[in-house]
């Protein structure tokens, strides 16, 4: 579930450490059960696909955590600058020192072969406005694992946009179809258990982060 988020997610995630953890140990167990098996035994091969699946599954999501640290870092640091105190990290500590690196490296690859050839007023530029933040409204595919209700959503087509009293929606006094003030205004719906849905992601940001949905 946690691989999936991540890998789905148009944002870094929470830091699940522990579970980086357990797996690791996992595997070194049964790496240890396999040296102790009989050659030959067809459970050999099975434990050894098992171990390749894990290992893969597990390299998949700390790339992904990294990759999403090297596109986003100064809003990634920014973010973990500003976090309040008793709330969860965002970053390992391993992935905290390598984002601080990585900031400093492209400040300084961008100050050797750029910035000092620049006129001074020039010489300085802000990583903040100049790497793109994560895109929290794109769409994400989603199993809702236990049921929600009255999550607000914002209109996404032309019927949940143009409302009004008549059935066509507001008209002018030629006939004219008119957007209503309200045109904008969220409404809610709930979400049964075991549906599917493609949705904002930012309306579901809480919801995947307790783990109420995954994504797909």
């Amino acid at each position: 579930q946690a691989w999936l988020n991540e890998k789905f997610a148009p944002e870094l995630l929470e830091s699940r450490p522990e579970i980086v953890e357990c797996v690791v140990e996992q595997l070194d167990h049964m790496e240890a059960n396999l040296k102790r098996a009989k050659r030959g035994d067809l459970k050999v091969s099975v434990h050894r696909m098992e171990i390749e699946r894990i290992r893969f599954v597990l390299s998949s999501y700390l790339r992904c955590r990294l990759g999403k640290i090297e596109k986003f870092f100064p809003h990634i640091l920014e973010k973990e600058k500003s976090r309040a105190e008793g709330e969860p990290s965002i970053l390992s500590p391993e992935e905290f020192a390598f984002a601080k690196e990585y900031m400093a490296n492209t400040e300084a690859y961008l100050k050797d072969v750029a910035l000092k050839h620049m006129p001074p007023n020039l010489q300085k530029v802000s990583l903040l406005k100049s790497v793109p933040k994560p895109n929290l409204d794109s769409f994400v595919f989603l199993r809702v694992l236990e049921r929600q209700e009255n999550i607000l959503v914002e209109p996404e087509t032309d019927e949940q946009r143009w409302v009004g009293s008549s059935p066509g929606g507001c008209r002018g006094g030629r006939g004219l179809q008119l957007r209503c003030p309200c045109a904008h205004r969220e409404y809610a719906i709930d979400l049964e258990e075991g549906s599917q849905h493609l949705i904002r992601y930012r309306t579901v940001a809480p919801l995947v982060a307790s783990g109420a949905v995954q994504l797909i």
